[in-house]
């Protein structure tokens, strides 16, 4: 395939080579080359990374169902009660809304997805299968992680432990928690059950963290330890964790160092918070970091649209970014970042004003999008997409093709 008049991160135009999958070159447009049979136009569009959502719970979605009120309380269990409360009573099945809202993720140029998939003893495996049945049906659209969640805790109701255990069992590919000291209240045992299954079935962590200051750097700490102790560098993702930046700048600095050390990386949903800890300066110590839509449309809150490049623009607004590198620095997060979190292959970012993705030797997950620039594109999120994956054309003009 040949990619013609494309302006890859918004350089000039070029004809872009795929072969087996993989960028093979990279040359100056030539109008006078005809387009062969299975080459894309670009025509003069942005060629883009295609975008990595690693943090989105593809088992609540309510995309494309009318809008209700919400009705859930504060706090985590609050809102988790909310859902086991209503998620049921939706007006179609969960397996069409997992794979409704997957398709849409893919069709607006997302190719590379990490779903959390809520176990516990209400919905056992029920969420899980949905979320595996749509990774199945679109393996030839995105590659798709499966992450067991215990979004109930761990400790608090017998039986949380054997359907987590079941579940990887049956081919999770990451193992979560959350909220170990606030929510469980036994940080310690919480942690050992997580990374006991880590090692037992050889997957990696990721860790959902909303507490807060001091006590969310207390349980941060305890996960390092564990990541130390067992070797699991490179295997251990914070999720949230929007206030290890809010105790002092001596322990984000220190914090920031330890990830880049234990090489933990950190999945971001773009929280309306300052006290996050600073994305150019994790970056810049080699800490892979990656962007998600969290919860999309539903019992938990009314947004998301299944739009990565909707929530790169409020990356981008919550860090007040206006510079041009800022920007496309949020894009960078959002695409190749996450891929990183998901591929050890994938390349890194690892500084502000880098544009890793659409070079020669990448691979051909891609996204064309009408746009002068990279940062117009993610002001002005038109409608004007080619997505690739693989080296193959999986959707246009936001319709998946080839199902």
């Amino acid at each position: 395939m040949i990619i013609r008049d494309a302006r890859p991160w918004g350089a000039d135009p070029a004809d872009v080579v795929i072969e087996d999958g993989r960028i093979t070159a990279v040359r100056p447009h030539d109008p006078a080359s005809p387009l062969a049979a299975g080459d894309v136009e670009g025509r003069g569009r942005l060629l883009l990374p295609s975008f990595s959502d690693v943090h989105v719970h593809l088992d609540s979605t309510r995309i494309g169902l009318p809008f209700r009120p919400h009705t859930g309380a504060p706090g985590v269990w609050g809102m988790m009660m909310n859902d086991r409360r209503n998620w049921r009573d939706a007006e179609i099945d969960l397996p069409t809304r997992v794979a409704g809202t997957l398709e849409k993720m893919i069709a607006h140029g997302t190719t590379r997805v990490r779903s959390y998939a809520q176990v516990d003893v209400d919905c056992k495996l029920e969420k899980f299968d949905a979320v595996m049945a749509a990774k199945e049906r679109f393996a030839a659209h995105a590659d798709v992680q499966v992450m067991t969640f215990p979004q109930a805790g761990i400790l608090r109701e017998e039986g949380t432990v054997e359907w987590l255990e079941e579940s990887l069992r049956q081919g999770a590919d990451v193992i979560g928690g959350i909220d170990p000291s606030q929510l469980d209240r036994d940080p310690a045992r919480h942690l050992d059950i997580v990374f006991g299954l880590a090692e037992k079935y050889q997957v990696e962590v990721d860790i959902h963290l909303h507490e807060p200051g001091e006590l969310g750097v207390f349980s941060t700490e305890l996960v390092i330890e564990r990541t130390r102790a067992l070797g699991m560098q490179g295997k251990v993702t914070m999720s949230h964790a929007y206030e290890l930046g809010g105790v002092s700048e001596a322990t984000s600095r220190r914090l920031i160092d330890t990830f880049a050390e234990l090489d933990i990386s950190m999945a971001t949903v773009a929280p309306s918070t300052t006290k996050h800890l600073s994305l150019a300066a994790l970056t810049e110590a080699g800490v892979r970091v990656g962007l998600g839509e969290d919860g999309q449309r539903d019992y938990w809150s009314p947004y998301g649209n299944g739009d990565m490049l909707d929530r790169t623009w409020q990356l981008a607004f919550v860090n007040g970014f206006r510079r041009d590198d800022l920007v496309e620095l949020a894009l960078g997060v959002a695409t190749t970042g996450g891929a990183a979190i998901m591929s050890p292959d994938a390349p890194r970012l690892t500084r502000v004003g880098e544009h890793p993705g659409t070079g020669v030797g990448d691979r051909a997950d891609l996204l064309l999008v009408d746009g002068e620039t990279p940062t117009s594109a993610v002001m002005d999120r038109g409608s004007d997409r080619t997505v690739i994956h693989d080296g193959r054309v999986v959707a246009e003009g936001l319709r998946v093709t080839g199902l």
